[in-house]
């Protein structure tokens, strides 16, 4: 009975959850980009993060990857893992040792990214290893949504396409990018899911990175000609992972942070006990 009880549960709570991603993605599909942070708000996005930020945030972030709609929501998770109170903003650190602020103005059309209000900034004050985790958590979802929308495009495009009479998902090639590009999303959302520290976050938003990267390169690869024109989708989630991939360390930097931590240690811890 318990467990027949527990079934139902599990079942209404996923249930919910479909619901409200449903909900999540009709906004970020439909809202304009500078009103999107007030619908999010208006949708619960505050009490979501409070309440259940181990949901909320896979939950939104990796949606905002799919849809390639974007919101400075990123900022909220790293202020509530500050103990600050959210709906503000705060200097973040950006690859090469520069700072960015993440605008919550709306107004787009910067040099790190024309559609996004992000903007340099000089040095802010140190962040805590807990806030920073959680934003690395955060873009990790964020760039394995965005690395899935780059597959799922390339896919479409192979199995629709001839050449030589054939589709062009036929060809050995181009299944073993997509392939490769698969196991990186994957590998990278199975490192997420483990990560519950600060080194698992480093760890894990780097994977997101070199898979995002990864997406990019084989995807744009795939797509052909076609994929370089700036009117296709693809481009716009190539832009979007190179920032959110330089955002709180980029895949490189972290992987040699990880690195320098092996070896002034010795060992190296497992991301998962087995």
């Amino acid at each position: 009975m318990m467990s027949d009880a527990a079934t139902v549960a599990d079942a209404a709570q996923d249930q919910e959850l479909a619901l409200l991603g449903d909900a999540l993605r009709g906004i970020m599909t439909s809202a304009p980009a500078h009103e999107l942070d007030s619908a999010l708000a208006d949708l619960g996005w505050g009490d979501m993060l409070t309440e259940m930020p181990d949901v909320a945030i896979p939950l939104v972030f990796r949606l905002l990857g799919k849809t390639g709609a974007h919101a400075p929501v990123l900022n909220d998770v790293v202020l509530h893992a500050a103990g600050l109170p959210i709906a503000g903003t705060l200097p973040l650190p950006f690859s090469g040792g520069k700072w960015i602020v993440w605008e919550r103005t709306g107004v787009a059309g910067t040099s790190l990214d024309e559609e996004i209000p992000l903007y340099t900034s000089d040095a802010g004050e140190e962040i805590g290893p807990a806030a920073i985790a959680a934003g690395r958590r955060a873009l990790g979802w964020w760039l394995v949504g965005t690395s899935r929308t780059m597959l799922s495009l390339a896919r479409t495009h192979a199995l629709d396409r001839t050449q030589f009479g054939k589709p062009v998902a036929s060809f050995q090639a181009v299944r073993h990018r997509l392939a490769d590009t698969l196991v990186a999303i994957e590998g990278a959302e199975a490192t997420l899911l483990a990560a519950n520290d600060d080194l698992g976050s480093l760890l894990a938003k780097a994977a997101a990175g070199k898979a995002a990267l990864t997406a990019a390169r084989h995807c744009q690869q795939v797509l052909g000609g076609i994929g370089f024109t700036a009117e296709h989708d693809l481009q716009r989630h190539i832009r979007r992972a190179l920032v959110l991939d330089g955002i709180l360390g980029s895949a490189k930097e972290l992987t040699r942070v990880a690195g320098a931590l092996i070896r002034s240690t010795g060992s190296a811890p497992r991301l998962v006990q087995l």
